[in-house]
């Protein structure tokens, strides 16, 4: 996979990828990540990318301009399966959204700023729009980080154990259950009977029933999906 990520404040975001499992991953060949700086595409000697409002109002928009020509020439070099913009007001980021995007081939992240990018760059360009929660950013680029982790960590090969990510919470819309490592006592809390039994069945059931218990005391949102 390969994702282009058009930002302004590319140094915001390059550090989660130099550390832990994005950089295992970037350095096995299994995802590229790249950072594009919007300030490269633009023509005055400010570097502008924003400017105010047409009709007033407070808060300044991301330019058209800069951003189709940065778009355009990654389009010219090579197809992109989605053009994502993170946006409070687009579909909130879930595991469902997270598993079809980790399928991409191509994507291109492209990260707001200020009020917003100027409506005909939606028009245009984005495929997609993803918001991480109903709250607002300084900008997109935190946002994005978050979605590349969620994204990484499902393509083969990155995780250790190739089953870990399936067992992840909501992956079927249920919370994960309660786990446990050693010591089997600690300051007389004991582990649970059953996972010490070594009966396969009898686990996963016991797994099963306290996801469920748990997805109802604290997300029961989840099962009525």
């Amino acid at each position: 996979m390969r994702i282009d990520i058009i930002t302004v404040l590319p140094e915001l975001l390059k550090s989660p990828f130099e550390a832990s499992i994005l950089k295992r991953a970037i350095e096995a060949g299994l995802v590229e990540v790249h950072f594009h700086n919007l300030r490269d595409f633009t023509t005055d000697n400010y570097k502008s990318i924003d400017d105010t409002q047409f009709g007033g109002g407070a808060g300044m928009v991301m330019m058209v301009e800069p951003i189709d020509k940065c778009i355009s020439k990654l389009k010219e070099e090579r197809n992109y399966d989605e053009v994502i913009y993170m946006t409070p007001d687009g579909d909130t980021l879930n595991q469902s959204i997270a598993n079809q995007i980790s399928l991409k081939e191509n994507i291109i992240i492209l990260c707001g700023h200020y009020k917003g990018v100027d409506q005909r760059v939606r028009d245009m360009f984005i495929t997609k729009e993803i918001s991480i929660g109903d709250y607002v950013l300084s900008g997109g680029e935190l946002g994005a980080a978050v979605l590349c982790d969620a994204v990484i960590r499902l393509i083969p090969g990155v995780l250790g154990n190739e089953t870990s990510a399936l067992t992840d919470s909501f992956q079927d819309n249920l919370l994960a259950p309660p786990i446990y490592t050693k010591p089997r006592n600690y300051k007389g809390l004991e582990v649970p009977e059953v996972l010490l039994s070594g009966h396969a069945a009898n686990i996963e059931k016991w797994r099963e029933d306290q996801a469920y218990q748990r997805t109802k005391d604290r997300r029961p949102d989840l099962l009525e999906d």
